[in-house]
């Protein structure tokens, strides 16, 4: 009996040890995880900033005003005058 009683009380022993490490290895990874975590929503927010920056600059370049003074200055555009209008009908 004491022999049994010696045995059941290693395994139990075992089996709180065995437990115990695996608290601090879940511990463990949860904090790395948090750590990614926290990482990767800063990363998104960092994106999400930039992102709207160039909703802003992309609405800035396709401006009808814009678009109108770059085709004047850069290609020499002008607007016809009403005699070089020609109307087609089908």
């Amino acid at each position: 009996m004491r022999i049994f009683g010696a045995i059941a009380l290693t395994g139990l022993l075992c089996l709180v040890l065995i437990t115990a490490l695996g608290v601090v290895w879940t511990r463990h990874e949860s904090r790395v995880l948090f750590v990614q975590l926290t990482s990767l929503q800063n990363q998104r927010d960092d994106l999400n900033v930039e992102y709207g920056r160039l909703e802003l600059e992309q609405a800035t370049w396709a401006e009808p005003r814009r678009i109108d003074e770059e085709a004047r200055a850069k290609l020499g555009m002008v607007t016809p005058a009403p005699a070089d209008i020609q109307l087609v009908r089908r």
